[in-house]
């Protein structure tokens, strides 16, 4: 084997600079062929656009791209479940191979919510709030009422719902509102000598509203459980949503006995 001098400084110096020549050629080897080579390493792969595709399409989408995926989900009405609304990393982004990509998708049921309290609110506070819960305006309906676009009665599917009751998130609830005092007038019928249910029927086919029922003594001639009175009397001019008040005699009631004149000829 030959013998490398080192009798001189000179030969000291190259054999110094021939060793740090081999360690400096393995570290560059290791580092920027071995690593490389074994790991990929400048080999990136573009993220691929997943929304709008179904969750049953991303394992082998993602799968034959050398990526994988964790799923969230939430609720947005008006899609179909299981689409994929988000992602990260975003669309175009440059990954290595293996990548975990999270997806968020539309979950299968939509959540419970208590039901809020819509009535008095005005139009559009009522909107407002059903925006802010999720839920939807459905069927607007009006009726007479001297509170002008007021939310009179909440309603979903044709039934009245109540505060608190729970709901799905996306339902649509249907609201009845106040139309106001209608501005055409028309003369008040009598409803003098009815029964108090056949006037009351008289009274709301009109558009009138029946306001207080006062229970008054009957007299000579009058029949129990009829009305005797009315508020404003019959002929005076009205508007639709106007109130009528009503006098009536107890069912049940005997007229009073006429004074008798008990004094002796």
């Amino acid at each position: 084997m030959a013998k490398i001098s080192t009798q001189s400084r000179k030969d000291l110096f190259i054999h110094i600079g021939i060793v740090v020549s081999l360690i400096l050629v393995f570290f560059l080897g290791f580092f920027f062929i071995y690593l490389p080579f074994t790991t990929n390493h400048g080999e990136a792969i573009t993220v691929p656009d997943l929304r709008k595709k179904n969750l049953s399409e991303l394992e082998d989408f993602l799968d034959s791209r050398d990526l994988r995926f964790e799923v969230d989900s939430t609720y947005v009405p008006n899609l179909p479940p299981l689409t994929v609304i988000q992602q990260y990393p975003k669309p175009g982004a440059k990954v290595k191979e293996g990548r975990k990509i999270y997806v968020t998708v539309v979950s299968l049921t939509a959540p419970l919510i208590k039901m809020p309290k819509l009535t008095d609110m005005t139009h559009r506070s009522a909107q407002m709030q059903l925006k802010s819960l999720g839920l939807e305006e459905g069927t607007i309906s009006y009726v007479p009422d001297m509170a002008q676009n007021a939310v009179l009665r909440q309603m979903y599917k044709g039934v009245e719902i109540l505060p608190g009751q729970p709901i799905a998130k996306g339902s649509k609830i249907d609201l009845e509102l106040g139309e106001g005092l209608g501005s055409a007038q028309f003369e008040l019928p009598s409803v003098i000598g009815m029964p108090l249910d056949e006037a009351k029927i008289q009274i709301v086919g009109a558009g009138l509203k029946v306001g207080q029922v006062m229970q008054v003594a009957a007299e000579e001639g009058q029949i129990p459980g009829s009305v005797v009175k009315q508020n404003p009397e019959s002929g005076n001019k009205v508007r639709i949503g106007d109130v009528i008040d009503l006098w009536v005699i107890p069912a049940g009631a005997e007229p009073n006995a006429p004074n008798e004149d008990n004094t002796q000829p």
